[in-house]
């Protein structure tokens, strides 16, 4: 161990360890403390309000993971389940704002997200907020394929809904001690207080830090460099039998260095200028739930605000070529009431729902030019195209502006119908989906250029040209889809399980490429030297929205001898106008969100659960995805059979876990984990010319106490086996950016 890892282990550890003290934990069930009368009371999640009856019941390919299950593998953030769920892939590259998810071939790296998000009923609608730590998660569930008809838009991949611990079911401090390499410490607070049997409050907070494990070798200092702090506070409220009250409010701060991207002709992570990346998040959520004795009512109001700054070094090399900012400012509320029948055992079941949103966004984008990016990207191809009057700028910097204001409004109303005939189960739903999205935006560029001329044998100034730019426009487009979706489902007769089968149709949201403005407007400085081609901004900035049938049938199986839990499915999945994010051509500094034609994914899936004796378990999943291009055409290459970019072939998590009872009042139980997460392969470009092998990572932990204390020692990638998550190209470079390697920590729980 090196002495930076000793030193934040301890730091981590012995103020915890400091205050500890014999006292009441909480029910492993799920209730209060164990000094008092446990209770298990209702919860209002977004699940239990939109599904009809338990997850295992309904024809959905699923993953549930429980608070122990996502202590054990180490899960802070959606990043941590990871291949734990089949055909989920998160990677970790460049810095929070990069929280991409693909699952089943389904991905976006910028704008619209393909799987949604809701944590304790708050709909997060950017998915630059998706990659944060939470606190005292009570569980996760990730329903994988189209959502669209009940979660709406941006879930044609799946949907995950996180919750995290009520007050009403646990009483009194959590406290968490955790350090790691990589000057890696995290220390978290948990107060729940129940006031009275109906009444509760839980306030956390948690701050983390790393020194990073990265380093830039052109000033040899770590890159990805982070701080992180967090807060909630939670409140349920069950004011009488038929009425329940929850709201929840959370804020985050970050600051991030990032972007430790290698150069790959020389291996190198090399630049010049500054990158970072800075966030505050704000959101709350207030549910409120009316039961009827023939219907439930529920009301989801959710407020989001998001400020983030990303400052990048765009070449990612030793010279300077051009930086970009981009600072956001997103404001978002939405409003969701749904409506759901109690059948009191008939035949019939339904719900529906009304669901509205607003989205405000006001951003800054600048891109500045430097001295080589000027003299390279401007001037030499002005003069290469006019040599006998070549050019010379007058500043050997400037700025390309871009301010942007988006707003978008939407509105959806859905309905499910479900009847039950004995052993057959059919459903059907609905959803009627309007969005209409804003874009004003303005560039603007103030600089000049001077003309030269030979004379008598030299160069001399010919004529000065001014170079001012302010081009302001508005674009408008509004969307309306119908969303179905329908299965049938039967149950097994002896109680094993079911089969299901299921059509679904998904769709995400079509938008403007605001990113895409430095080239329109680097185009338009160009046409003033009577060189390069004009964009049409129309043509350019939006794009359409993606749209998917999803075939798919599965099974859920439960077996007593042995002790077997299995779920299986097999999907195939036609998309039609699939998002993608590509690099236009040459030397322009953005990227470009583009519709790729049709895509077709089809795969298969696998979870299975064993205790084969009561002390070890065993749980297996496994993810297998073929996703194609059927029509791609980009101006220039046809891309037709080839695998989509980004998208693992296949994901796999193996894990043991054997317990030891030591009926020792301090040590308690001694728990050993080993585990071992895969990926792979990952084609990097629309070429399938770069890839990434499939990969295995080892982990291992043991634990050793009981649930009111108990130290985890763990370890990641203990092979130290390298890969790469991510690859891009700009002006023409490819980059990498590598896995990390050796992970060693150690987590300190105390629950009072």
């Amino acid at each position: 161990m090196t002495p930076r890892f000793i030193k934040a282990l301890l730091c981590a550890t012995i103020p915890a360890m400091a205050i500890a003290s014999p006292v009441a934990s909480e029910n492993p069930e799920g209730g209060e403390r164990r000094d008092s009368v446990v209770t298990v009371l209702d919860e209002v999640s977004v699940t239990s309000v939109k599904q009809l009856v338990g997850l295992k019941d309904q024809p959905e390919a699923a993953t549930i993971l429980t608070r122990a299950e996502i202590e054990r593998i180490g899960a802070l953030s959606l990043r941590g389940i990871s291949d734990v769920v089949p055909n989920f892939y998160m990677p970790e590259y460049g810095s929070r704002i990069t929280s991409t998810i693909y699952v089943r071939g389904i991905g976006a790296r910028m704008d619209n997200p393909s799987v949604g998000l809701n944590v304790d009923n708050v709909p997060y609608l950017n998915k630059d907020a998706y990659d944060f730590d939470i606190t005292d998660i009570a569980s996760v569930e990730m329903l994988r394929g189209p959502q669209s008809t009940l979660y709406g838009r941006n879930t044609m991949a799946g949907v995950i809904n996180i919750s995290t611990l009520s007050p009403l079911r646990f009483q009194g401090w959590r406290l968490m001690a955790e350090g790691a390499n990589g000057g890696r410490g995290r220390l978290s607070m948990g107060w729940y207080h129940k006031f009275r049997h109906n009444l509760g409050i839980s306030l956390t907070a948690a701050y983390s830090h790393q020194d990073g494990f990265f380093r830039n070798e052109y000033n040899n200092s770590k890159i990805d460099k982070e701080n992180n702090w967090s807060g909630r506070l939670r409140l349920n409220w069950i004011l009488n039998k038929r009425l329940t009250l929850q709201n929840v409010a959370s804020f985050g701060i970050l600051r991030q260095g990032g972007y430790p991207y290698e150069y790959k002709e020389t291996g190198k992570i090399e630049y010049n200028d500054t990158c970072f990346y800075r966030r505050f998040t704000f959101n709350d959520g207030l549910t409120l739930r009316y039961s009827h004795d023939k219907f439930t009512l529920t009301s989801i109001t959710a407020a989001q605000y998001l400020d983030d700054n990303m400052t990048l070094d765009q070449d990612f090399l030793p010279q300077d070529y051009f930086t970009l900012t981009q600072k956001k400012g997103e404001t978002a509320i939405s409003e969701d009431i749904v409506i759901r029948g109690n059948r009191n055992d008939g035949v019939y079941n339904w719900l529906a729902g009304v669901f509205a949103f607003y989205k405000h966004l006001d951003m800054r984008a600048p891109v500045t030019f430097k001295d080589r990016g000027v003299g390279e990207l401007i001037e030499a191809h002005r003069n290469e195209a006019n040599p006998a009057y070549p050019i010379q700028w007058d500043s050997r910097s400037f700025i390309l502006n871009s301010d942007f204001i988006n707003n978008t409004v939407g509105m959806a109303v859905y309905h499910k119908s479900e009847v039950d005939l004995g052993y057959f189960n059919l459903s059907g739903a609905l959803r009627l989906d309007y969005e209409r999205s804003y874009l004003n935006y303005h560039s603007f560029c103030s600089t000049s250029y001077t003309i030269y001329h030979q004379e008598n044998s030299e160069w001399k100034p010919f004529h000065r040209i001014p170079v001012d730019i302010d081009d302001r426009g508005k674009l408008r487009r509004s969307f309306l889809t119908l969303l179905p979706e329908i299965s049938v489902l039967y149950n097994i007769p002896s109680g094993l399980g079911n089969i299901y089968a299921k059509i679904s149709k998904g769709y995400k949201a079509g938008g403007f490429n605001t990113q895409m403005f430095s080239d329109v407007l680097q185009q338009r400085l160009m046409g003033i030297m009577g060189i390069g081609a004009q964009y049409d901004v129309d043509d350019v900035v939006g794009y359409k929205p993606e749209k998917s049938w999803n075939y798919e049938i599965g099974t859920h199986l439960d077996f007593t001898n042995p002790d077997i839990s299995l779920e299986c499915a097999l999907f195939y999945i036609d998309c039609h106008d699939q998002q993608l994010t590509m690099f236009p051509d040459g030397t322009t500094t953005g990227r470009i969100m583009t519709n790729a034609g049709k895509t077709r994914s089809f795969g298969g899936e696998v979870s299975l659960g064993w205790q084969p004796v009561k002390r070890f378990s065993m749980n297996f999943s496994y993810g297998y995805t073929n996703a194609r291009f059927k029509e791609f055409f980009n101006g220039i290459n046809d891309f037709k059979g080839k695998y989509l970019p980004y998208a693992p072939r296949n994901t796999l998590f193996i894990q043991g876990v054997y317990t030891i009872e030591t009926k020792h009042n301090l040590l308690g139980s001694i728990v050993f984990d080993v585990n071992m997460r895969g990926t792979g392969k990952i084609y990097w470009n629309e070429t399938n010319a770069d890839f990434q092998r499939f990969y295995a990572l080892l982990g291992a932990s043991v634990t050793v106490g009981k649930e009111r204390l108990n130290l985890k020692l763990w370890g990641r990638n203990l092979t130290d086996t390298r890969y790469h998550t991510f690859y891009f190209m700009s002006m023409g470079n490819e980059f990498f950016q590598r896995g990390k390697g050796v992970e060693i920590g150690a987590t300190l729980r105390f629950n009072i």
